[in-house]
């Protein structure tokens, strides 16, 4: 049995594979999203004039098609996978899964596991996937 735990947020994907309860590998995914920093609008020169607008939708859009790609090569790795459960901060896990019910239901399907952590060192994360799946280290 093919078990994936992936932890991620808008930097990197990270995950580490378990087969058969043994650590097979580890592996991480760049996310390779522009973060933004939009300016505020300028003012005009002339007293009370007009004043410049930013397009945060210009910003939001591109963002949108970036974490597409991103959540698009997650998928490519975890594609022969039995169970899944993801980690990240804030909303990242979240916005993970909603992409895999709109668009690869049968990897949906595979998720036991969703939960909200802080970023951990790598050996914290691969003692909270081997807990997550209940797999027991210790004699191996």
């Amino acid at each position: 049995m093919k078990q994936i735990g992936i932890w991620l947020d808008k930097q990197e994907a990270l995950g580490v594979i378990l087969e058969d309860g043994k650590e097979k590998s580890i592996f991480t995914i760049p996310s390779e999203l522009d973060f933004f920093n939009p300016k505020g609008g300028s003012r005009s020169k002339t007293r009370w004039g007009p004043q410049d607008v930013v397009q945060d939708s210009k910003y939001l859009e591109t963002e949108k098609h970036q974490l597409k790609r991103y959540f698009a090569k997650i998928a490519q790795e975890l594609v022969d996978a039995d169970q899944l459960a993801l980690f990240g901060p804030a909303e990242a896990p979240d916005k993970f899964m909603r992409e895999l019910e709109s668009n690869y239901p049968q990897l949906a399907n595979k998720v036991k596991l969703k939960e909200k952590t802080d970023s951990m060192t790598q050996n914290q994360f691969k003692a909270l996937v081997k807990r997550s799946f209940n797999v027991d280290d210790r004699y191996q």
